[in-house]
């Protein structure tokens, strides 16, 4: 397969040496705002001989003779070119951040199922499963600054528009694991339909098919991801890369030390039908149902409780709880859809409304084939710009003395990284650590947005359970429910209570106190 264009990613000693690209590549300009016309004039490739044995290149932590058949050997349906772009990711995901790589190896058997059953259905190669672990860090209720959410990150006129997902005051089908896959299945393949190539693909569904159009019409008509490198968007250019790294290190990350020490476990669950009222605290607690396990199944369910107006939801329960319900439903169904007075009447008729207003807005026909993701690219900021975090922004290497009382975990929150990432650096098989001892600290100038996803659940419930006061300013997107899974499951009530509010509707810009 030819290799093509894409821009210099290194400065100093870690040069494009791998003879797997053999590329001499000069720095090409940024586009501009108004522009976004990149010179490809000073680029210069010079194709690898297929017989060339891989050069080993000392300034690699992993030996690119290692990761080039390999990735040759996983390869199916979807390329995984090797270059000195795609080892970075590899290494990225293998040395600077081996917590995350750790993180979706104990969450990917909740999700993958789902996954391949829906790829199956409608005719995609199996290896997509992996994207969405760079999407939302297989976190379900994921929300970027610009309001995409869910575990494939669909903004909402997208979600509404094209594929008929619920988004109101009270349910949010983004979050829906079902709903999601299945519409995301179908996202990728009308994108297939348009490109038929599997990496535009991908650069499709992070910047949008416009984009990847303009990126082929810049770049003199390019028909591969790595003809139009250059020319499309900064976060884009890392996408399909970063894709290529997690792909090797879920299939190879015990070779690199890295295994899973928790794995999540899906929830077995029935479904019931509502079509009416329903307060969720109230069913969990007639039933002997665990509320979390509720909100766990359920994620695209924004509140405690579903509104009047409700027909046809599917409910997902516990299976392994439903003994008690299944003896006593029509008693338990009766007291939880007892709707309140005062206020939550009055707030189910202003959402109602609301509701009404917003359908009213988005029921122009589509007369598309689907209406293209254009929002996506507003996600390009430099913070969460994966290339320039991986390629760019090289992490800072400091050095650590032991102090007495001091422990892994102390040292992690002093230096603001994981436990996980600092065992990896310093080869450390256990959690113990010797006074005078000089642990190696790799700190991040920058992270990912699908890194920040991975971990928001568990370091914000740690910030709520030390007993911190801590705030949290809204975003667009923003539903007290989300905010309230995000910082350890706090009601939505404790919420209201401590920040004054009346309603169950928050603005962006707001910022709120979680504990």
């Amino acid at each position: 397969m030819t290799l093509t264009t894409f821009r210099s990613i290194l400065a100093g000693s870690l040069l494009l040496v791998s003879a797997a690209t053999n590329a001499q590549i000069s720095a090409a300009p940024t586009p501009t705002e108004n522009q976004g016309v990149v010179d490809t004039s000073s680029v210069k490739i010079v194709l690898p001989q297929p017989a060339t044995p891989v050069v080993v290149e000392q300034n690699w932590l992993i030996d690119p003779n290692i990761v080039k058949p390999r990735l040759e050997a996983l390869q199916k349906e979807i390329p995984l070119t090797y270059n000195a772009v795609t080892h970075q990711f590899v290494e990225y995901f293998a040395f600077r951040k081996p917590s995350f790589t750790k993180t979706m190896l104990e969450r990917k058997d909740v999700y993958f199922p789902l996954y391949e059953k829906y790829l199956k259905k409608y005719g995609l190669p199996d290896e997509l499963k992996y994207l969405s672990l760079i999407e939302s860090g297989l976190n379900p209720r994921a929300m970027s600054r610009v309001g995409a959410g869910g575990l494939w990150q669909f903004m909402p006129k997208t979600a509404k528009i094209d594929f008929g997902l619920r988004i109101d005051e009270y349910v949010d089908e983004r979050f829906d694991p079902e709903r999601a896959t299945e519409s995301a299945c179908r996202y990728m393949r009308q994108l297939y339909n348009i490109f038929g190539d599997w990496h535009l693909v991908l650069a499709a569904y992070n910047t949008g098919p416009g984009n990847v159009r303009r990126a082929i019409r810049r770049c003199n008509g390019g028909q591969t991801f790595w003809d139009i490198y250059n020319c499309l968007p900064r976060e884009t250019r890392g996408y399909v890369p970063q894709y290529i790294g997690i792909l090797y290190m879920m299939h190879h990350a015990e070779s690199h030390d890295i295994v899973a020490e928790n794995y999540e476990q899906r929830i077995e669950h029935d479904t019931i039908q509502v079509n009416n009222y329903l307060d969720l605290d109230k069913l969990a607690s007639l039933s002997n149902i665990s509320l979390e396990n509720i909100q766990k199944l359920n994620p695209h369910v924004l509140t405690h409780i579903l509104p009047g107006f409700t027909r046809n939801f599917a409910l997902r329960l516990p299976k392994e709880e439903l003994a008690y319900f299944r003896a006593n439903r029509a008693m338990i169904m009766d007291s939880a859809s007892k709707l309140p007075t005062g206020i939550v009447g009055s707030l189910q008729q202003d959402v109602l409304a609301e509701t009404k207003t917003s359908t009213s807005e988005d029921s122009t026909p589509n007369t598309k084939t689907i209406v293209l993701a254009s929002n996506r690219t507003k996600q390009e900021l430099v913070e969460d710009d994966v290339e320039d975090v991986v390629i760019n922004k090289k992490p800072k290497k400091s050095s650590y003395k032991v102090k007495k009382g001091d422990n892994l975990f102390n040292i992690a929150d002093k230096f603001n990284v994981e436990v996980y990432d600092l065992k990896v650096w310093n080869k450390l098989k256990k959690s113990n650590i010797q006074v005078g001892q000089t642990l190696v600290i790799f700190k991040e100038v920058a992270v990912t947005s699908s890194e920040k996803y991975a971990k928001s659940n568990r370091t914000e419930k740690e910030a709520v359970h030390s007993g911190k006061v801590k705030f949290h300013k809204v975003e667009q997107g923003d539903t007290l429910w989300n905010i309230s899974q995000r910082y350890g499951g706090i009601s939505v009530e404790k919420l209201k209570k401590m920040n004054g509010i009346k309603g169950n509707v928050v603005k962006a810009g707001m910022k709120i106190r979680v504990s």
